[in-house]
């Protein structure tokens, strides 16, 4: 069993993603559970992480949410070098944005983007 094992779950429609799509989507991802693991739920034993989804023909929206990790508090600023390259790719080749809820639970991020943007 992985060290992670039952403590990521991942429910998303199916939808057409295209090559460009995909690397802004795992640049994206990759920003999200590198912070996850080194600040949020993935840090701790007992941390969770929910990945949800929806699509229809307009727009598809990714909610992260991270649960029982140590205690959530927004950073101060404007973020790092990552957040800022998360912000300008949702939103320059998604069509899309970014929104976080700085739950004291854990964070709650909400991906929204162009479904046509996504499959072109």
């Amino acid at each position: 069993m992985g060290a992670f094992s039952g403590r990521i779950r991942v429910a998303v429609p199916r939808m057409g993603v295209s090559e460009g799509a995909a690397t802004t989507l795992s640049l994206i991802i990759h920003e999200l559970a590198t912070n996850s693991l080194k600040y949020g739920a993935l840090s701790a034993d007992t941390g969770t992480l929910d990945v949800s989804g929806s699509s229809d023909d307009d727009e598809t929206t990714i909610v992260w949410t991270e649960r029982g990790g140590p205690s959530v508090e927004p950073p101060n600023g404007a973020g790092g070098y990552g957040s800022k390259l998360v912000i300008r790719s949702i939103s320059s080749q998604l069509g899309g944005s970014i929104s976080y809820d700085w739950s004291t639970e854990g964070v709650i991020v909400t991906l929204e983007m162009g479904t046509t943007k996504l499959a072109k």
